[in-house]
């Protein structure tokens, strides 16, 4: 069998790949004028926009904090710092409403001082003094970024200090003179996904070549990466080699640079917690004469099952309807893949709402309690604070409640109340809405779950617009989340906004996820269309008032919605997405998936891949609803490509009604500022209202 009988056609439109590619930015540009003269030229435009843009900036949001020593840092944008501001205060300026903050680095004045558009990706700060830190530059709003060395003390770049160019690199501290370092060295240093492969050793004072390498992957793997944990007593280090997004090795690093394989199912997570391993299986696991699901949580001493032992303690066994959706502790949150900590917080989901519990290990055993209060349908979450207290952070947050962030100490146990810090402002008047959440039956049988966030006096006579959310894949459970600006943008404009929790991501855990892969991969669409026809068949929308909405992943799973069930929708928002799924894997980061989609070069495994290619499956003689199809110029993870293949395939074939919308920057979010965030959603809230019709 060749791919030639499987109909892959002439690709017409190949001329419009490439980030940088000039007739393809030529195009796109004619095109965004197009798109731009339709639906921002109305009078409701800019004073929506402008509104939507003061509550991003509203100087009333939290500020999310990391303790570093004695420092809380933050990372803020507003009007007057539309880049932002790397920025630190104290605990106690914190807990005031106005805090007073130093400033530790300023994106927007360095972009104007160096002639570049820089996007702030992040800080590493060197434990436990704190006085060193790597920040993570990009140029463009992409994912590959610039490193460069900082000092905390003097607020400046160390000069001669550690630097790497723009590239997706994988590093951090493992002392204050050593790195790990995995990033583009040259000729072959990088995997056919365009992640490094090979990890290294750099020590302060020498040239990047000459950094002693530790590991190296092979090409065909997605990436590998080296990390320390620094947690006194239990310093160790690590390199792990990413199969896939599914698949790993983990290695133990002595001191003589020797690897010792961490014998672990390669679909298992793990982590190390003080002398704790914790592990997760993503398949059900056979060891020592047990059996355990897919999905449990399990924890050994590490030192003895690297000797060999293999008898495992459960702390968590999941239902037909409850899952783990997040293991993190106190006594220092994530560390690159590792916990350590007094105590473990577990948050279990069941039919994708959360409440957490404290693990606590005494003598050998583990004490469980219940922790923290949520409202119905809402989501509760918890992380440590630091490496020296049993402190931590939760956060509550619904659809239609703002996130509230609370400080708490586990020392005087789990009944006493958290200290609320801050509330998030309101964007919208919640009074009006209400919450619910239902349930779909698919194709097969399968109970979809879906959650309603409509006015409370909505009439159900099938005029009401309609908005329909979904992901599907990668194991990404959609719970709860404040609506915020989409309740400004969405609801206030008379719309119904739908989040659909369908098979391909993780809320139900990892066989959720599974259901969904590869040639499994329609029951995720199916699902999606379930909750579609259970919302006309409820008679609150109709197809006409119905569209549906989704990026990246979810924009293939929209674009399917396009080609396989065009007569359910009224419109289709389809964004940073992938399209194409015969090239997919040639296209920027696209080979990391193939643990997701499968291997469209495989004639076997493109047989079933076509099935949800929406870029090969546009047939001239349908009718499909209007669609906008959005992308960004410096997405370098799925690149723009898809999308402008996909908008210039349907419009050489006559099809009405199809609009394109590329931004500049901004990497795969499409927005580098919250400025063109905010236009973003207007143009989307327009184009949606001009389909749907307004209902306010």
């Amino acid at each position: 069998m060749t791919t030639d009988s499987l109909s892959v056609q002439q690709d017409d439109f190949i001329w419009l790949e490439g980030l940088r590619n000039e007739k393809a930015l030529e195009w796109a540009h004619e095109q965004n004028a197009i798109t731009l003269a339709a639906f921002t030229q109305g009078s409701k435009f800019n004073p929506l926009r402008e509104k939507v843009l003061k509550a991003l900036n509203s100087p009333e949001q939290i500020p999310v904090v990391a303790k570093c020593g004695n420092d809380w840092y933050n990372f803020w944008q507003d009007a007057q710092n539309p880049k932002g501001l790397l920025r630190r205060t104290s605990l106690e300026e914190f807990r005031k409403a106005q805090p007073e903050w130093e400033t530790v680095l300023d994106i927007d004045a360095l972009g104007k001082a160096e002639g570049k558009d820089w996007v702030y990706h992040g800080v590493f700060a060197l434990k436990p003094d704190y006085n060193r830190a790597l920040i993570f530059l990009s140029p463009d709003g992409g994912d590959a970024s610039e490193v460069r060395e900082f000092d905390l003390r003097t607020l400046e770049f160390v000069a001669d200090g550690f630097f790497l160019p723009v590239a997706k690199s994988r590093t951090g501290w493992i002392d204050h003179d050593h790195l790990f370092v995995a990033t583009d060295f040259g000729e072959g240093s990088l995997t056919d996904s365009g992640y490094p492969r090979i990890v290294k050793i750099w020590q302060r004072g020498t040239p990047l070549s000459e950094a002693k390498t530790v590991f190296s992957a092979d090409k065909k793997d997605m990436l590998a990466a080296g990390y320390h944990d620094s947690f006194k007593g239990f310093e160790r280090d690590f390199v792990v080699r990413v199969i896939d997004f599914y698949h790993r090795e983990a290695f133990v690093l002595n001191a003589q640079k020797e690897l010792t394989r961490i014998d672990l199912p390669a679909d298992a997570k793990f982590s190390t917690w003080r002398d704790w391993l914790l592990i997760q299986p993503s398949s059900e696991w056979q060891i020592n004469g047990e059996t355990w699901p897919s999905g449990s949580l399990l924890t050994v001493n590490f030192d003895a099952f690297l000797a060999g032992e293999r008898a495992l303690k459960p702390l968590f066994i999941p239902g037909a309807h409850s899952s783990l959706s997040g293991v993190t502790a106190t006594r220092d949150q994530l560390n690159g893949y590792s916990f350590t900590s007094d105590h473990i917080i577990l948050s279990i989901t069941h039919d994708v709402v959360n409440r957490l519990e404290v693990l606590t290990p005494e003598n050998g055993e583990w004490r469980r309690e219940p922790f923290g209060k949520v409202p119905e349908l809402s989501k509760i979450h918890a992380w440590g604070v630091d490496d020296d207290t049993n402190e931590y952070f939760v956060t509550v947050s619904g659809f239609l409640q703002p996130a509230s962030l609370s400080l708490g100490n586990l020392d005087n146990g789990v009944e006493v109340e958290a200290e609320l810090l801050k509330q998030d402002p309101s964007h919208f008047d919640a009074s009006r809405y209400q919450v619910s959440q239902h349930f779909a039956q698919s194709d097969d049988g399968t109970r979809v779950p879906y959650f309603v966030i409509c006015r409370k006096d909505v009439v159900y006579d099938g005029q009401n617009p309609t908005l329909l959310y979904g992901y599907g894949g990668f194991e990404v459970s959609l719970e709860p989340y404040y609506l915020g600006v989409s309740g400004v943008s969405w609801l206030d404009r008379g719309g119904v906004f739908v989040v659909a929790n369908i098979r391909g991501g993780g809320e139900y855990g990892p066989e959720w996820h599974k259901a969904a892969l590869k040639e499994k991969r329609l029951r995720a669409y199916e699902d999606f269309a379930s909750v579609a026809k259970a919302l006309i068949a409820s008679n609150i929308t109709s197809t006409a008032h119905l569209a549906a909405q989704g990026g990246s992943n979810g924009g293939l799973l929209v674009g399917n919605m396009l080609t396989r069930y065009p007569e359910l929708f009224g419109a289709i928002v389809c964004e940073v997405a992938l399209l194409d799924m015969y090239r997919y894997t040639q296209i920027s980061a696209g080979a990391s998936w193939i643990a997701e989609y499968g291997d469209p070069q495989k004639p076997e495994e493109w047989a079933f891949i076509r099935e949800f290619s929406p870029y090969h499956n546009l047939d001239a003689t349908k009718k499909y609803p209007p669609v906008l199809i959005t992308a960004a110029t410096s997405d370098d993870r799925v690149g723009p490509d898809h999308a402008r293949k996909m908008a210039a395939k349907m419009q050489a074939m006559g099809i009405p009604d199809v609009y394109f919308y590329e931004n500049t920057d901004g990497g795969h979010s499409a927005a580098a500022d919250k400025a063109q965030s905010a236009f973003k959603r207007v143009l989307v809230s327009e184009f949606l209202l001009h389909f749907l019709g307004r209902k306010a």
